[in-house]
C-alpha cells in the first residue's frame, strides 16, 4: 500500500509518499504525476515514510527526476536510493 498526499500551491506541487512504492502503486503515483506534470509547475516527491521501492518504482522516480521533479527523503536508506537515481545509477 502507498499513501500519496498531494499539496499544490503557488510554488508547485509536493507529493508526500508513505508505504511501499511497488506493484500497482507505481502506476498510481505515475497517474498522479502525469496529471500534474502537464501544468508545467515544479514538482517535488518526498519519500516521507517509504519502506520499499521495487525496480518499477525506481524507474518511475528516475523518469520523474529526468523530467525535472525534485526528489527528497527523510530516512537514510531512501536518501541513498535517491542519490543513486540522481547520479544515474537507476
Amino acid at each position: 500500500m502507498l499513501k500519496i498526499t498531494t499539496q499544490t500551491g503557488a510554488t508547485g506541487t509536493i507529493f508526500e509518499l508513505e508505504g511501499k512504492l511497488a506493484g500497482p502503486w507505481v502506476q498510481e503515483l505515475e497517474g498522479c504525476w502525469q496529471r500534474i506534470v502537464i501544468r508545467d509547475q515544479p514538482i517535488k516527491a518526498v519519500l516521507k515514510a517509504v519502506t520499499f521501492i521495487d525496480s518499477d518504482g525506481r524507474k518511475l522516480l528516475a523518469e520523474m527526476h529526468r523530467q525535472g521533479a525534485e526528489l527528497a527523503a527523510e530516512e537514510f536508506m531512501m536518501k541513498a536510493i535517491i542519490e543513486e537515481i540522481i547520479r544515474g545509477e537507476d
